[in-house]
């Protein structure tokens, strides 16, 4: 692994695993508390969550294989990988249990964590999760994904992308979009097809499998998924569903303080002090 420290409380890693070097940063000790970031950002989404997270627990924000600094596999891109992969940096890292948070396209990695291995899975927060089912397959089978724009010279094309996505960010918060700018960049033609990775996945399959406690966060002006956050907790046996009033698609690093004391607050105290949960 090599390691560097930024400010005193963040340290940054490269972890070498089977399906490549994954990227992480972490803050804190103690029980771990693995994040999961939305296509196409990075562990930045996280950036303020960390320290927040760090006072009471080993915070990891991991770059998703393909994201960020994280190596790209050989093979296609899919959610059971992406999952393969976080549990491969939980190993490296020599953490048998994790809560596991995630977001947008992280919260479907994180269903896939907490259906294809219950005993690893301490708790579950599911912020704005989509609900992928037949009908949303169908819907969206070949259709334009939100960050598919076709490069051109003279740089239009990012013009186009903020434009795209600018209605889901705060108006007067310039610095959100251009960190989701900065990665999205980076992830190339993943940006893209990361969507198209979600829209693949059979969620249907999944949900009902989940064992451990699990949080659905729902955003109140996130469109995409305030409308479909009650079937994603409805499909889960005794899930909890809270609404995050004026969370938008950037929530963690919108409100970064409100979602550090969402999970914070539930994430079970036990294993924090060494114990078991059930």
């Amino acid at each position: 692994m090599s390691v560097s420290n930024v400010g005193s409380n963040l340290e940054r890693r490269f972890v070498t695993t089977h399906l490549g070097r994954i990227h992480v940063a972490m803050a804190g000790t103690g029980f771990p508390v693995l994040l999961l970031h939305q296509t196409p950002r990075s562990w930045d989404e996280y950036r303020d969550v960390l320290p927040l997270l760090g006072r009471d627990f080993r915070a990891i924000a991991m770059d998703t294989l393909g994201f960020g600094d994280s190596d790209r596999p050989a093979a296609d891109p899919s959610i059971e990988l992406w999952a393969e992969g976080a549990f491969a940096l939980l190993d490296a890292l020599e953490e048998p249990r994790a809560a596991i948070v995630g977001h947008h396209t992280g919260a479907v990695i994180a269903v896939e964590m907490a259906a294809s291995a219950p005993a690893r899975v301490s708790a579950l927060v599911l912020s704005a999760c989509p609900f992928v089912d037949a009908a949303r397959r169908a819907k969206h089978d070949g259709t334009r994904v939100i960050d598919e724009v076709e490069a051109r010279t003279d740089g239009s094309h990012l013009t186009e992308l903020w434009a795209r996505r600018q209605p889901f960010y705060p108006a007067d918060d310039i610095d959100l979009l251009q960190r989701f700018m900065v990665d999205a960049l980076r992830a190339r033609e993943m940006a893209a097809e990361g969507h198209r990775v979600v829209n693949r996945y059979r969620m249907e399959d999944r949900l009902g499998s989940i064992q451990c406690p699990t949080l659905v966060i729902a955003p109140t002006a996130d469109p995409h998924v305030h409308p479909v956050a009650p079937r994603v907790a409805g499909a889960i046996k005794g899930s909890i569903l809270r609404e995050l009033s004026g969370g938008m698609v950037p929530l963690p690093d919108q409100m970064p303080e409100a979602f550090a004391a969402l999970v914070r607050d539930f994430v079970d105290v036990e294993p924090a002090k060494g114990g078991n949960s059930t």
